[in-house]
């Protein structure tokens, strides 16, 4: 399963969609700050599952459809930063599918998630990362669940990590730094949190019209208890 995350920058890279579906051969994207209205049914052969509906800029899922079956979506609202209630880019900041392996008959978790900015505490955005987990694991218990986004977490991440392990999931970054728009913030902002998914890899791929880098996660779902 190949999966793709992109943070568009308020849409500005919208248009670097289909061939990078189609370069990588995704079978699942995930994006955020999307202009919701602006999005296609379909790129490059993945159906749109969702996209928020509540957001100035949204979040979205696609799947290839002739792999996966979107069963159920759910969309939620986290804690909000101030940044959230003054200037409202983002009413939901997680948006999660419940969907089918067609060959295999395994159903898992998909979400697209898109943490506080960084005017926001790394407190605050650990409240938005396991209130999402949580609330993910509504929507089919015991399913294998693929996490993937814009975390904004560019620093801490071990302590981050070991709390997100401690919850029963796992925290995977990509193999180069997803986000070099300012010299003192770059790093790690875009990545993975599991549970039932081995992940292979994931790959920091080529810089477009975004402030951020899109990744490609490599990964395969495992049985859970």
């Amino acid at each position: 399963m190949k999966v793709i995350s992109y943070n568009l920058n308020k849409h500005k890279a919208a248009h670097e969609l289909e061939q990078l579906v189609d370069a990588h051969a995704a079978d699942i994207l995930c994006l955020q700050e999307a202009v919701s209205d602006d999005l296609p049914a379909q790129i490059a052969g993945l159906r749109l599952a969702e996209a928020t509906v509540r957001n100035r800029l949204g979040l979205a899922v696609y799947h290839r459809e002739n792999t996966y079956t979107a069963l159920e979506v759910r969309s939620m609202a986290l804690k909000k930063s101030l940044h959230d209630r003054v200037l409202k880019p983002a009413e939901e900041r997680m948006l999660g599918v419940r969907m089918r392996d067609i060959d295999h008959g395994q159903e898992f978790l998909v979400a697209s998630f898109h943490a506080a900015p960084l005017t926001a505490l790394n407190s605050l955005r650990r409240k938005q990362i396991h209130a999402a987990l949580a609330e993910l694991s509504t929507l089919g218990v015991g399913l294998p669940i693929l996490m993937v986004g814009d975390y904004n977490y560019p620093v801490f991440k071990e302590s981050l990590s070991q709390r997100i392990r401690d919850a029963g999931y796992e925290l995977t970054l990509s193999d180069a730094r997803t986000y070099t728009r300012y010299k003192f913030f770059r790093g790690h902002y875009d990545f993975a949190t599991s549970v039932g998914v081995s992940i292979a890899s994931i790959t920091t791929l080529p810089q477009g019209s975004s402030d951020h880098l899109p990744i490609l996660i490599d990964a395969e779902l495992t049985p859970r208890r």
